[in-house]
Parts: C-alpha cells; sequence; structure tokens
C-alpha cells in the first residue's frame, strides 16, 4: 500500500476535517473517495457535492445513530423497531379511549 502526502493550509485542513466528521468520515477515507471517484469518472470529480439541507440531514442521522448507540439500541433489526412502534401506537390508542 502506497503513502500519500499532500502540504495543505492548516485553516484548510481543519475546515475539511469538520466537515467530513460530520458525515462520520476521516480526512483519510475522504481524499481515497475523491481518488476513486475521480478513476471512476476519469477525471476530477467537482460535481459530487453536498447541498445544505443534505448536510442537514446527514448531520442529523449521524446524531441519531451516535443516541441509538448510547441507549444501547442501535443493533435493533426492523423487525423489533416495527415492533416498538406498534406498541406506542396502540398505547397511544388506548390512552385516547
Amino acid at each position: 500500500m502506497a503513502v500519500l502526502q499532500v502540504r495543505i493550509d492548516d485553516e484548510l485542513k481543519r475546515q475539511a476535517t469538520e466537515i467530513y466528521d460530520e458525515l462520520g468520515l476521516d480526512l483519510s477515507t475522504a481524499v481515497r473517495m475523491f481518488l476513486k471517484r475521480s478513476v471512476l469518472v476519469k477525471g476530477i470529480p467537482f460535481g459530487t457535492t453536498v447541498d445544505e439541507s443534505t448536510l442537514k440531514a446527514i448531520i442529523a442521522i449521524n446524531r441519531m445513530r451516535d443516541i441509538s448507540e448510547a441507549n444501547g439500541n442501535s443493533k435493533m433489526t426492523l423487525e423489533e423497531i416495527n415492533d416498538e412502534i406498534k406498541k406506542s401506537r396502540d398505547e397511544n390508542k388506548k390512552r385516547k379511549k
């Protein structure tokens, strides 16, 4: 495996790292993704951007994942999640009666 060293401005690295952290990526993974995408499109993949609303959604999903892991329910199956939703709805119906 090769090692790639790149000199960049400290502030640029900080800003990029902050964005990639919010996306759940480390800087090395983001660079590998960039290089793989470049090979795939046979050029510079600048068309691959995240708009503000998408970025906010990704941040929210990552926060929900962190909360789920902290509460010990991140390994629930879809069936278990649906069962919990059904139980909650049934309880709400009983309370309204």
